[in-house]
């Protein structure tokens, strides 16, 4: 029933309720009748229009068009015996809703001849008393039946292209997501693919060499350094190409988070790292994304302040708050997230520091500049 109330507003842009409160109406102009068995008939009809248009509402195919037939030999027989037209404007609003093109400009065709065919002859009958006392509702039942039909078909048809155009960029965004992944997956397996088979097929010839050749075996070794070198910086590279996360969008969202939780914010210095690498920069923005969540899970603080002081070889980021503290000791990270963020760091050659002294301070110290590992000549 409920999704039967769902579909009915859906369609005609009214609860079925309201619709059933105008049904009251049409009692009124039979009991006008002198006729006991033209009030039977009426009354009859008016249960039948009620039926036939809830059961066009529940059916599909072929039956939707039969049920909307009846209703409109209903609404003509009601106009001719009773100058009751307004089941014309029931009418309208369902034939809006048909979906096939040539189904829709047919019944409504048909719609508008027995509107205009009964309207016409109510006028000219003894319905003319009726009518001309009502005539500012008739002519605006008129303008109903003549606009709402091709609105609301127009509306139907808006709201179809649209769900399809969703549909497509939906589709577009997943197949954009795995051109994606498969243009990471070959840059991957041209960037370490070979070079790992390369580093592979070298260590394997060291090893041999190691006793019968030791200068080539050193030889060889020293290329798979200088290869495990190249494919790091490529790597590097690689990730730095992909879309990261800018600092002050990230202080920015932080600033939103500790405000929702009615944590005080202060921040000192410039989110703008101009010297700093993008990928240096996405991690960092990453841990403090991380440290923040702690002081709002964790910490029970009153206050959080992150400072940012950019020196000249190295990048300093601190997160501040006055909670309870987690301890000063690096040994056991594996809780709240500070392993990740320690391994992240790593990546870019940063370190983490933790210093919990009335409170917690995290301090994220990255390079400006990769460090670069000194080549050891091997014996």
């Amino acid at each position: 029933m409920q999704n039967f109330r769902d579909k009915f507003r859906k369609n005609t842009g009214l609860s079925p309720f309201v619709w059933i409160v105008f049904y009251i109406l049409p009692f009124y102009f039979i009991l006008q009748s002198s006729s006991t068995s033209q009030v039977v008939f009426g009354i009859a009809m008016i249960v039948g229009f009620f039926i036939c248009y809830v059961l066009s509402f529940a059916s599909k195919g072929w039956l939707v068009y039969f049920w909307t037939s009846i209703q409109i030999a209903i609404a003509t027989a009601m106009s001719l015996l009773f100058g009751y037209i307004y089941f014309f404007l029931f009418l309208a609003f369902f034939i809006g809703n048909l979906k096939n093109r040539i189904t829709f400009f047919i019944l409504y065709g048909i719609l508008l001849a027995c509107t205009f065919t009964t309207i016409y002859y109510g006028f000219m009958t003894i319905h003319r008393q009726v009518l001309t006392t009502q005539w500012p509702f008739v002519l605006l039942s008129v303008i109903a039946v003549i606009l709402l039909p091709v609105s609301t078909y127009n509306k139907s048809r808006e709201d179809k292209l649209q769900g399809q155009l969703k549909d497509a960029n939906k589709r577009i965004s997943e197949l954009v997501k795995l051109e994606e992944r498969q243009r990471i997956s070959r840059d991957l397996h041209d960037t370490l693919g070979q070079k790992l088979s390369l580093i592979g097929l070298k260590s394997d010839l060291a090893s041999k060499l190691i006793n019968s050749n030791p200068n080539q075996a050193r030889s060889e070794i020293k290329d798979v350094q200088k290869t495990a070198r190249i494919a790091l910086k490529e790597v590097r590279e690689m990730v730095t190409e992909m879309r990261g996360t800018k600092l002050e969008d990230e202080v920015y969202r932080v600033e939103q988070i500790l405000k929702a939780a009615r944590i005080a914010f202060t921040f000192e210095g410039n989110a703008k790292i101009p010297n700093t690498s993008l990928i240096a920069e996405n991690v960092v923005s990453m841990c403090i994304k991380e440290a923040v969540t702690n002081v709002v899970k964790h910490s029970n603080a009153s206050a959080c302040a992150i400072t940012i002081e950019q020196l000249k070889t190295e990048l300093i980021v601190k997160v501040i708050d006055n909670g309870v503290g987690i301890g000063n000791s690096l040994a056991n990270l594996t809780g709240n997230g500070l392993q990740g963020m320690k391994e992240r760091l790593e990546f870019v050659n940063g370190s983490l520091e933790i210093v919990s002294e009335e409170g917690t301070q995290i301090i994220i110290r990255v390079p400006n500049v990769f460090k670069q590992k000194v080549e050891v000549e091997l014996p």
